[in-house]
C-alpha cells in the first residue's frame, strides 16, 4: 500500500513513539486517541464527520460475504474483533466497525466506578511487539457506561454494522462471595444493549478474581447470571495461565451450562521467556513486575489453550481466539485450529489501522487457496497457511 490514508499517517505520526519503550506514556495515549473517538462517534451523523468517517470504511473495510457467519444468534460481518480493554467506557461504540472490525467488546465494564491501580501501569516492550498491563479495571462503573451508550444512540441490538459486546468485570471492592451479586448487577442494567455478554474472571490485576474460574464458582456465577430476564448470550474469558485440568473442567461446564462460548485468552502472568527484560521506566524486570503480558510472546500459549479447549468441548461450542493475533498469517493459525472468531489488541495497536484490512483480505485469499466456500468451513481445519 502507499504511504498514504489512515495506515500511512499512523505509521508516520504513533510509529515512531511504539517503536521505543520509553517516551510518551502508553495510557496516555491510548487516552488521547479515545478521547478524539469519543467525539467522533457521538458526531457521526454530522455531514462532514460523515463524509469523513465514509472514507475511512472506503479505506479499511473488505466486506466478503463468505467471511460472514451467525454464532449464538448474532450476525458477524467478518470474523476480526476488536478486544476488551480498548474502549473500557464504552466511548466509541458507534464507529468501529468503520475500522473493519466485525465486532468489538467493550468494556472491561465493573458495577462501581474504580480509578484502578496506581499509574504507570501501561508499559511497552517495543522489541517484542508485546506490553505489559496492570490497569485494575479502571472505568466509570455500569451506570456510567449506560448513559454513554445511550448519547451515542446506537442501532438496537442486532440491527448494528458490528456486533457489541459487553466484558463484565468484579468491582475490587466487592468481596468474592458477593462476586454472582456484583455482576448480576452489571448485567442486568446494561442487557438491553449488549449483543452478547462476556464473564471476565481471568484479569491477573484484581486481587483473587481468578479464583472465580473454579469450576464451582464459576458455575454458580453463571447460574446466577442465566437467571436473569433477557441475559444475552454469556460467554466466558479465561486464563492462559491455567493448567489442563482446569482447561478441561471450564470447557466442560462451558458445554453443560449452555454459555455461547468461551474467550482464550487474557494476558500472562508467565513472562514467558522475559524473565529478566528489563522496564526503563521502572528499572525493575518484568520477573519483578505485577501485571499481565499481551501480545506477540502471548501467541504460541494462546494457541495451545485453544487447541485444548477445541479437543474437549468439540466443535460445537464457540470460541474467540485472542492474544498475539498481528498478521493474516496469525488469524488463520488460530481460525484453523478451532476460532470461530478473533481479537486484537495489542497487535492493533503496534500495527496500526491497516492491519484489520490486511487479515480480512489474508483471510479471503486462503478461502480461495483452500477451496472453502465459507470462512466456517476453515474453523478447525488444520488448514495450512498458503
Amino acid at each position: 500500500m502507499a504511504d498514504v490514508g489512515t495506515g500511512g499517517l499512523y505509521r508516520r505520526l504513533v510509529g515512531p513513539l511504539l517503536s521505543r519503550d520509553e517516551g510518551a506514556d502508553a495510557e496516555q495515549l491510548s487516552q488521547l486517541t479515545l478521547q478524539a473517538l469519543a467525539q467522533v462517534s457521538l458526531r457521526r451523523q454530522w455531514p462532514l464527520v460523515n463524509t469523513t468517517l465514509a472514507g475511512l470504511a472506503a479505506e479499511l473495510q473488505r466486506p466478503d460475504l463468505r467471511l460472514e457467519q451467525t454464532l449464538f444468534g448474532c450476525r458477524f460481518q467478518n470474523p476480526v474483533g476488536l478486544a476488551a480493554g480498548f474502549d473500557k467506557n464504552a466511548v466509541a461504540a458507534g464507529i468501529w466497525h468503520l475500522f473493519g472490525f466485525g465486532f468489538a467488546e467493550l468494556g472491561t465494564v465493573t458495577w462501581h466506578p474504580q480509578p484502578g491501580n496506581p499509574r504507570p501501569r501501561l508499559f511497552r516492550l517495543a522489541a517484542e511487539r508485546a506490553a505489559l498491563n496492570r490497569m485494575g479495571f479502571n472505568n466509570g462503573g455500569a451506570q456510567a457506561a449506560l448513559r454513554t451508550l445511550e448519547r451515542q444512540q446506537l442501532p438496537p441490538a442486532g440491527q448494528r454494522p458490528a456486533v457489541l459486546g459487553i466484558n463484565l468485570g468484579k468491582s475490587k471492592v466487592t468481596p468474592l462471595e458477593l462476586a454472582p451479586d456484583d455482576y448480576a448487577s452489571s448485567l442486568e442494567l446494561l442487557a438491553p444493549l449488549a449483543d452478547y455478554a462476556v464473564i471476565n474472571v481471568s484479569s491477573p490485576n484484581t486481587p483473587g478474581l481468578r479464583e472465580l474460574q473454579d469450576e464451582v464458582q464459576l458455575r454458580r456465577l453463571v447460574e446466577r447470571l442465566r437467571r436473569l430476564q433477557g441475559c444475552p448470550p454469556l460467554l466466558v474469558k479465561i486464563a492462559p495461565d491455567l493448567d489442563d485440568e482446569a482447561i478441561d473442567a471450564i470447557a466442560r461446564m462451558a458445554y453443560e451450562e449452555g454459555l455461547a462460548g468461551v474467550i482464550a485468552v487474557n494476558t500472562s502472568l508467565n513472562r514467558l521467556g522475559l524473565e529478566q527484560r528489563r522496564i526503563p521506566q521502572t528499572g525493575r524486570t518484568l520477573a519483578e513486575e505485577a501485571g499481565g503480558l499481551s501480545g506477540a510472546p502471548l501467541r504460541g500459549r494462546a494457541l495451545e489453550v485453544l487447541r485444548r479447549l477445541r479437543a474437549v468441548a468439540g466443535p460445537g461450542l464457540p470460541l474467540i481466539g485472542v492474544g498475539g493475533i498481528d498478521s493474516p498469517e496469525a488469524a488463520w493459525e488460530r481460525i484453523t485450529a478451532g476460532a470461530s472468531l478473533i481479537q486484537l489488541y495489542t497487535g492493533w495497536i503496534y500495527e496500526g489501522p491497516e492491519l484489520v484490512p490486511a487479515i480480512l483480505e489474508g483471510l479471503s485469499q486462503q478461502l480461495d487457496r483452500h477451496g472453502f466456500r465459507s470462512i466456517g468451513e476453515a474453523v478447525g481445519s488444520g488448514a495450512p497457511w498458503r
